[in-house]
């Protein structure tokens, strides 16, 4: 190597090398993006854990808070008696044989001619059945229209409709004690199922279609005895008259009163007594929420793979919480939510739970949280509900809420 070569070596080996240039926009970006991140989970953390801050962020934030006279709504004749009724997302009002259904902006959708003056309604999904209580008249509904009607022997007491418009009605003043009659989607009577001495109190059909669920309670003795029977719709539907259609019994425990049974997802029977809720799945009847040494004023499974459990809890002298105890009936876990008052009534709906605490109306989802807060300027005394829809009734209107 020559000597110029060495020092053209040198020169590279003793010059600094070229320094990088800082991306200022960048690290600036990426200084920005962490600081909102953070704030971001700081405000969730805060919304999760300080009530102050969740009430502050759902009222300007999230503007769940409604009051009343700024929301669409329906006007009411003073002088006609209506029966008022939400379903899938509609309000139907009863008067003078005329059913009225109006949609969430509070125009009228549909006008259906229903021969009935005392209804009884049940809904599920898109369907509808409305029915004279204490009388021979039953309507099945559509969306709007009417899918089909019928008159029984007897006088029915109660109804219920599946989401996949199966239906079954409790039917007394027979020579039996009660009859369930139950029908398809299409109106076709699929069989009747008599109870000689004892009274059905509630009926539900699975969401499968393949079993029928009867509660009834024997009084006739001097304790009050209440069974649930299970009943294959598919063997009791058949011609064959030898095939054993009873699937299952399950009788409670003495002086324990049933009031009310709802099939869940996977088949899972949700049954309701004045101290308890248990459940039966896999053939097997445990407890589910237990009322003992508790002060409940509510509790419901008219809900979608839940049930609610509703205690009053003392805060001072005059003063108490209701804390809503919300069971997931699948997992079996639970959530709560507490309102800063005592609830005077609670409506619960596919995962809608509604609580009237007077002037106001707490909306809660089955996961425990704040759906919207009505806030009325007077005392609330009757509302209506479906997963999508509530209405709050006064003398001369109904005030509709979007859920």
């Amino acid at each position: 190597m020559t000597i110029e070569g060495e020092i053209i070596n040198m020169k590279d080996y003793w010059e600094e090398p070229n320094q990088k240039h800082i991306n200022k926009k960048k690290i600036t970006k990426t200084i920005i993006i962490a600081v909102v991140v953070i704030m971001i989970i700081t405000i969730i953390a805060l919304y999760k854990t300080n009530k102050n801050v969740m009430q502050w962020i759902d009222k300007n934030i999230f503007r769940k808070e409604v009051m009343q006279d700024r929301v669409n709504t329906i006007e009411l004749k003073e002088e006609e008696t209506s029966n008022i009724y939400a379903f899938n997302k509609y309000i139907g009002i009863l008067s003078k044989n005329q059913f009225v259904i109006y949609n969430n902006t509070g125009t009228q959708e549909k006008n259906l001619e229903i021969q009935i003056s005392n209804p009884t309604f049940s809904s599920a999904n898109r369907f509808l059945v409305i029915a004279e209580k204490n009388g021979k008249k039953m309507y099945s509904i559509m969306d709007k229209e009417i899918s089909w009607e019928t008159t029984v022997d007897g006088n029915i007491s109660d109804i219920y409709v599946n989401k996949n418009g199966y239906v079954a009605a409790i039917i007394t003043d027979t020579i039996h004690k009660t009859v369930i009659a139950v029908y398809n989607p299409e109106g076709t009577l699929l069989f009747k199922n008599f109870l000689a001495s004892t009274r059905a109190v509630d009926v539900s059909i699975s969401n499968d279609n393949k079993h029928l669920a009867i509660a009834e309670v024997n009084t006739s003795g001097t304790i009050i005895q209440s069974n649930i029977r299970i009943i294959s719709i598919e063997k009791a539907s058949s011609d064959d008259e030898t095939q054993d259609y009873l699937e299952n019994t399950y009788q409670s425990a003495t002086d324990k009163l049933i009031t009310n049974i709802q099939y869940q997802d996977k088949d899972k029977l949700i049954c309701m007594y004045t101290n308890e809720i248990r459940i039966i799945e896999n053939n097997q009847d445990n407890l589910l929420i237990n009322n003992e040494n508790k002060k409940t004023i509510f509790q419901s499974i008219e809900l979608i793979n839940h049930a609610v459990q509703i205690e009053e809890k003392s805060t001072g002298l005059f003063t108490a919480d209701s804390v809503v105890n919300i069971v997931n009936t699948e997992n079996k876990e639970s959530k709560e939510y507490t309102v800063d008052a005592v609830a005077k009534e609670i409506y619960t709906y596919g995962n809608i739970l509604a609580l009237n605490v007077g002037t106001e109306i707490e909306f809660i989802n089955t996961d425990g949280w704040l759906v919207k807060r009505y806030i009325a300027k007077q005392e609330i005394t009757n509302i209506v509900l479906s997963d999508s829809i509530a209405g709050i009734i006064y003398r001369d209107k109904i005030e509709i809420i979007n859920l």
